[in-house]
């Protein structure tokens, strides 16, 4: 799986172009965005690794009720959203709805907003017999975007 930590603004920019995530940013959010189910995970820069949440089983501003109480809970610095692609990189309509999502986050909670590339996390996840594989993904998000920022 390739990691692109990306700002929202630029998610139209290869990958060579990505954007440097800013060293304060610690503490981040992530998301595996659904139509109907978000997956949702925390975790931290200093830790490198993340934490699954109930994933949120809501859509348009019920969906972004949760997260605004999320928000609170844990306080990020920063949000990641799972944007996915075909396997030879092509985007669809699921990768243009990840991108809006990522676009409301900012607009709504004002915080930056980081995409990586996703393809396979919810394989990944079914693979190693997660419950819950939304969570789960958006864990698997947020672990490729953390290591991302080592390399």
């Amino acid at each position: 799986m390739n990691a692109l930590a990306t700002p929202a603004p630029t998610a139209a920019l290869p990958p060579k172009q990505a954007q440097a995530v800013p060293a304060d940013l610690q503490r981040f959010m992530a998301f595996d965005f659904g139509t109907r189910r978000t997956g949702v995970a925390v975790g931290s820069r200093l830790l490198g690794g993340a934490q699954p949440q109930a994933t949120i089983e809501a859509a348009g501003d019920a969906r972004f009720a949760q997260i605004a109480l999320r928000l609170q809970e844990w306080e990020p610095q920063a949000l990641v959203v799972g944007v996915p692609y075909h396997p030879d990189g092509a985007p669809h309509d699921n990768t243009l709805r990840a991108q809006k999502f990522g676009r409301q986050l900012r607009g709504r909670f004002g915080l930056p907003v980081f995409e990586v590339d996703e393809r396979y996390s919810t394989t990944e996840a079914l693979s190693v017999g997660a419950k819950d594989a939304d969570a789960a993904s958006a864990c698997i998000i947020l672990e490729q975007f953390l290591r991302s920022l080592s390399s």
